[in-house]
């Protein structure tokens, strides 16, 4: 892996000085709606760090051992706990069983979005049709694993994402221009194949409103009734609900449908068409709210771009063959958003994972560097209880940028950090645990900000 100087990576740390989403969840297994939010400046952040040049005096490793003992033990972790700490050239600064593959619950989301930028590139986007049967008077809505389609949308809201009621409009069109206004509605969601749920997920999850079943078809990652009412209700017919809500805007948009929506396949080239966000939005979007059911299907995009088989062991075999083809070893995976129980990573391969995605040699991966969360402001690391006022890590809030996971007895931590005299770090914490929780490994990375450690 190729060494890039500190100042390279200062720069790309900071580059979404600008953060494109906003919004918090209490734990990881339970994550936010892609955001529509306004942006929202890190500066906002007390304590963010200023952009000045990395010092030129190496970070002493004894400083960092030492700085780190007392939250550690704190912590009580003793006996569960790895991490891994390196400075922006990747010189190993602290190293506590680094090569230790262990549960990494939502930190998989760095490996997944490596991936699928690696597989697809940043401005890839994905497309959901309107087929039009005239043989069956049928409309067919057809999914293209967009999971943050959504039935209508925010003026302004950003990034900008594609809508069935933009799509209904289009089909209302098309289905005037050949003087039709009434029609039946299918859906075809055959672009993803097998299971819908992975070998590791709890029979709880999807109950719950942790996940859904994971179709090419769905609206707000599945979610039946997305906001502050119904917050985490998932459907368990993802696909279904969908077609329903895109009959609903057939009717809105003038379009008389009849009957109840039926599973079948789309025949020949849309009629309408709409296009998610970009690639490196989507994966901000995902890494911001740590949303499972996005993490999935890029997970699946990745395996359609690579060729492999469009299931969940096809995407986590597209995973491992760019984790081999950028030579970051230590990522054994069962699903792409980390609630299975089964994933095991390294501390070592999550550092590696948040270099390779500030590395000037692969600028097709800065999404999953820009996506991480920063310390009281941004995605997941936004929570009063998460470097918020009041707080015993509040010093941290503004220089810790991480990818939290959380799962039953496991909490994980891994990103960028920056230290009194502005040198930045990356880091990746891991416990497995009956004792780990959420916030735990919040004061390792606080404790870091308080370094002077060159």
């Amino acid at each position: 892996m190729r060494r890039v100087r500190g100042e390279v990576y200062l720069a790309l740390a900071l580059l979404n000085i600008f953060v494109l989403l906003a919004g918090f969840v209490s734990l990881d297994v339970i994550e936010a709606r892609p955001l529509p939010a306004a942006p929202r400046p890190v500066t906002n952040a007390e304590g963010v760090a200023a952009a000045e040049p990395a010092a030129p005096t190496p970070a002493d490793p004894e400083r960092i051992a030492d700085i780190l003992d007392d939250p550690m033990s704190a912590a009580g972790l003793e006996d569960g706990l790895t991490g891994y700490v390196t400075d922006a050239s990747g010189t190993p600064l602290f190293e506590l069983d680094p090569d230790t593959a262990v549960t990494p619950a939502s930190t998989t989301k760095i490996a997944t979005a490596v991936a699928v930028l690696d597989a697809v590139g940043p401005d890839h986007v994905l497309t959901t049709g309107a087929h039009f049967d005239a043989a069956e008077n049928r409309v067919v809505l057809r999914g293209g694993g967009d999971a943050t389609l959504t039935a209508t949308a925010e003026s302004g809201a950003y990034p900008p994402l594609a809508t069935l009621a933009d799509l209904a409009e289009g089909t209302a069109e098309a289905l005037a221009a050949e003087g039709v206004d009434t029609v039946s509605l299918g859906y075809d969601d055959s672009l993803f194949t097998g299971p819908e749920t992975p070998p590791g997920w709890k029979p709880n999850y999807i109950p719950e409103g942790n996940a859904a079943p994971v179709t090419a078809l769905m609206i707000d990652s599945g979610r039946v009734a997305p906001g502050a009412s119904g917050y985490g209700s998932r459907s368990t017919e993802p696909s279904l609900h969908a077609a329903r809500a895109f009959a609903e805007q057939l009717e809105e948009a003038g379009v008389t449908v009849e009957g109840e929506p039926s599973e079948t396949t789309a025949p020949g080239e849309p009629i309408a068409t709409v296009e998610s966000p970009p690639m490196s939005r989507m994966v901000e979007s995902m890494m911001l709210s740590s949303d499972n059911i996005m993490a999935e299907a890029m997970g699946r995009t990745a395996a359609i771009a690579m060729g492999g088989e469009h299931t969940f062991e096809g995407a986590t075999a597209a995973t491992h063959q760019v984790m081999a083809e950028l030579g970051v070893e230590g990522v054994t995976l069962t699903d792409n958003s980390g609630l299975s129980t089964e994933n095991r990573i390294t501390p070592r391969a999550l550092v590696e994972l948040v270099r390779l995605s500030a590395d000037p040699g692969h600028p097709a991966l800065n999404a999953a560097l820009t996506g991480l969360p920063t310390a009281n402001s941004t995605g997941t690391l936004s929570s009063h209880n998460r470097y918020g006022e009041g707080a015993a890590t509040h010093d941290g809030a503004g220089l810790v940028r991480g990818k939290t996971g959380t799962l039953n007895g496991v909490s994980t931590l891994a990103g960028t950090v920056h230290d009194q005299d502005g040198t930045m770090f990356v880091f990746a914490f891991m416990a497995n645990s009956p004792s780990a929780s959420g916030y735990q490994l919040d004061s390792l990375a606080a404790a870091l900000t308080r370094c002077g450690c060159s």
